[in-house]
């Protein structure tokens, strides 16, 4: 007989114990404190600043753990030479690594192993290939391990460009749009919710805001 999975009482539930991350600052009024196995899609249109919000989030990232960047669209790239020092991501040592355009099948055995990365961050979705199928063999992996995955995906007008792309939104816990280097959170949110300025100077010449 097959076995199935446990049922919860409330008070289960309640007492239940979950692993928050103390975010804080600007990024705490963003996305409030997520619990460590949590999911995201950071998306927008190109030169918006969403790699940008990518490299500083897994900058903030590795205050928690060891953190993934599989750059698959730039690789080990000048572009990413220059973003990642324009974020000072020398300071990280080695809680930060770069992936160079490593294929699924290779990031499934580097994410079994014990010492993984806590976080994984996917630049992008449209790189990767993959099938819906292979997302949830990932999504599932992550969550069986206590760990954080970002997906990075190009847009569509407002939203994710692409099938696959559409149903990570709909699925993961935080959304979060990129326009005139703004991120704008939505999703299931732990406190949080404001705007998060990626660039300033940039951000307040697209705004047409006074600094």
């Amino acid at each position: 007989m097959k076995k199935i999975n446990r049922a919860y009482s409330v008070s289960n539930v309640l007492s239940k114990k979950f692993n928050e991350l103390e975010f804080s600052g600007e990024m705490e009024a963003s996305l409030g404190k997520p619990d460590k196995a949590f999911s995201a899609i950071i998306w927008g249109g190109t030169t918006n600043g969403k790699t940008e919000f990518a490299i500083q989030f897994a900058r903030y990232l590795t205050n928690f753990g060891k953190v993934a960047y599989n750059s698959l669209e730039q690789g080990v790239s000048a572009t990413m030479q220059k973003a990642l020092e324009r974020n000072h991501m020398e300071s990280c040592g080695n809680s930060f690594v770069l992936l160079d355009r490593e294929p699924f099948e290779d990031l499934i055995i580097r994410m079994s192993k014990p010492k993984a990365p806590d976080f994984l961050l996917i630049d992008s979705v449209q790189y990767t290939r993959i099938t819906k199928g292979q997302y949830y063999q990932l999504k599932e992996l992550m969550l069986k391990k206590g760990k954080g995955i970002i997906w990075i995906s190009q847009a569509k007008g407002k939203l994710p460009k692409g099938a696959l792309a559409d149903d990570i939104m709909f699925d993961v816990d935080l959304k979060l749009w990129v326009e005139g280097f703004k991120m704008f959170p939505d999703g299931r949110l732990n406190g949080g919710g404001e705007p998060f300025v990626i660039w300033a100077k940039r951000a307040a010449k697209y705004w047409n805001e006074i600094v």
